[in-house]
């Protein structure tokens, strides 16, 4: 945080105590508001870097900041100090030169590291739903943060687009396709795949209902034991023995298929503003870690059975042992994911190798990440599984094979509409002429912002309707603040950074959003630490509150003084800076007007 007297503090501190300055640092907090003073500094915090008792150290503080002279008044309460600016310090260090505050938000050239996050990882056997779309805003969002302070970025997405699953609904295509096309029926390619692999799924449970109304012995079994003895079920089998051993006619309707879903993939993520550095095809990756397997067993890192079985031993990481080739030279899934993880390191060296998937692989990954420790990779330290919970609407759950899960483009149409509808209400007779493109940049900054607004690991109910308001902790609300900034600042003189006397300012409000300001790069950089996006999402909505609660007491435009509103208007401005910096960080555009 560039505020002198807590970079002075630091400093002081430091020295007193003998740490090193470059990685001894102080945060402090916004101050409770039943509290005397604007920052508070939490000495408990620090107790352990300074090795010395916490109220010590406030007594420290309070003398050190009362003699600073930026310092109006301080107050300690037990080991955490409140403190208070003078009125030309708190501008001074944050908004007497905003851009400062944007341009300076970089990691250190010692803490710049190459991240590689894999993200979305769809099949091609439907299309993209809502929980794809958490997936993807938490992988875009996450990569622009890394970005936006300083570090190197590569998102890369794993198509699974070969496997069972994939014939299924090439099989129910054969049976019930009739030569139909995305052309012919006018639906974007991966609808029309997602409706064979519900139609597969539904002829199979009609045979499964047969089967166990005519043997009472197999009515507790389950569909996936039952699966081999339908005619359904045997049918795929025999597609995907055809797939993998290269049937001209079999891979000639996987291909064209699988071209159908990834053009519809494409177009969505297009709307999201989504773009990969590299897309992996498991098509072309699944047979990489095969070899690996064998040779590593060679090398007796890995071991195999007395059925034939190759297996590592992961009992040293605290997990049990993991097959890697069943007795009959097969893979399992998890063969693949190491030789993809090898191939994707080869491809990129990056620093850290993140994944962006659901909290029900986390054992999937853990067994993945230790199989690669056991490998003698130093990397493997650096592999990261950011798993995100399940994300509900309000009707309950999502399930893809019953066509009941909420289709991602559908719910984009829905959002446009819902913020279209909202945005006209607002115009009355005075319908926007950028009505279309307006309500398409509301409807997706509403849908990613819920979406990052909670913790990666919370399991979200999502709701449209809510999401798309106006009022409340939605992406329309800050949005919408950022309107109401341009629409003053289109009616304002232009002013000059050196016109404003910011010692005008003396409202608890203005001094609230000068604080506030100072906060906005610690907030960038302690998510991007954290791998957090709903950290800046809260911080907007916290900025963006406390600017409609300067709007409301203070008079920018008709200001007592001309003084006062010069820098009520430079203090509009800079706030409108900094949300928007927020919501571009997030991959969230904002409409000139609302």
């Amino acid at each position: 945080m560039n505020l002198k007297p807590i970079n002075d503090l630091t400093v002081f501190l430091a020295s007193k105590y003998t740490v090193e300055s470059d990685t001894f640092s102080i945060h402090p907090e916004v101050c409770p508001s039943n509290m005397n003073g604007e920052l508070t500094v939490n000495c408990f915090r620090l107790a352990q870097a300074l090795k010395t008792n916490p109220e010590i150290i406030a007594q420290t503080v309070l003398e050190f900041l009362n003699s600073h002279s930026d310092v109006l008044s301080v107050e300690k309460v037990k080991a955490f100090v409140n403190f208070t600016f003078k009125t030309k310090a708190i501008f001074r260090d944050t908004l007497e030169n905003p851009g400062q505050i944007l341009t300076t938000i970089k990691v250190s050239e010692k803490a710049k590291k190459h991240y590689l996050i894999e993200y979305s990882a769809p099949n091609t056997n439907k299309p993209l739903h809502l929980g794809h779309l958490r997936n993807n805003t938490l992988g875009m969002s996450l990569a622009s943060l890394l970005r936006r302070v300083g570090n190197d970025v590569t998102a890369v997405n794993l198509v699974n687009d070969r496997g069972i699953h994939i014939c299924k609904s090439m099989l129910a295509y054969k049976r019930f396709g009739s030569g139909i096309t995305p052309e012919s029926t006018g639906k974007k390619g991966d609808h029309l795949v997602g409706e064979f692999y519900i139609k597969f799924d539904s002829e199979l449970r009609k045979e499964l209902k047969i089967l166990r109304d005519s043997n009472s012995d197999i009515a507790d079994k389950s569909d996936e034991d039952l699966f081999a003895s339908t005619e359904m079920g045997k049918e795929a089998q025999e597609i995907l023995r055809k797939w993998e051993a290269e049937d001209p006619e079999t891979i000639k309707l996987w291909k064209m298929m699988n071209e159908w879903v990834l053009e519809g993939f494409d177009k969505t993520y297009s709307r999201m503003g989504i773009k990969f550095d590299k897309v992996y095809l498991e098509s072309e990756t699944y047979k990489l870690g095969k070899d690996i397997v064998l040779k590593e067993e060679k090398e007796g890192i890995f071991k195999r059975r007395e059925d034939g079985a190759i297996f590592a031993d992961l009992k040293p990481f605290g997990l049990t042992e993991k097959v890697l080739l069943r007795s009959d030279k097969t893979s399992v899934y998890i063969t693949q994911d190491i030789g993809t993880t090898l191939k994707k390191y080869e491809d990129f060296h990056p620093d850290h190798q993140i994944w962006v998937v659901g909290d029900e692989q986390i054992h999937h990954f853990k067994t993945l990440f230790a199989i690669i420790k056991l490998l003698g990779f130093k990397w493997a330290d650096n592999l990261y599984h950011l798993a995100y919970g399940m994300i509900n609407l309000p009707s309950g759950k999502m399930k893809s094979r019953e066509g009941t899960v909420v289709d991602a483009d559908n719910l984009f149409d829905d959002m446009h509409e819902l913020a279209k509808s909202a945005t006209l209400e607002r115009s009355e007779d005075n319908i926007p002429e950028d009505i279309e493109e307006r309500s398409e940049i509301i409807a997706q900054g509403a849908l990613k912002f819920m979406l990052l607004k909670f913790n990666p690991k919370t399991t979200i109910l999502f709701d449209p309707q809510a999401s798309i308001k106006f009022e409340g902790d939605t992406g329309p609300y800050v949005q919408y603040v950022c309107a109401r900034i341009n629409s003053i600042l289109k009616k304002a003189p232009a002013i000059k950074s050196d016109e404003v006397n910011w010692t005008v300012l003396e409202t608890k409000w203005e001094k609230e959003l000068a604080v506030l300001a100072a906060f906005y790069p610690d907030t960038l950089l302690l998510a991007a630490e954290k791998l957090d996006c709903s950290i800046v999402v809260n911080y907007l909505l916290t900025l963006a509150k406390a600017y409609n609660s300067f709007y409301r007491e203070c008079s920018v435009l008709s200001a007592e003084t001309e003084e006062l509103k010069k820098a009520r208007i430079a203090l509009s401005s800079a706030v409108k800076d900094i949300i928007s910096d927020g919501l571009k960080t997030l991959t969230i555009d904002v409409p000139e007007t609302m």
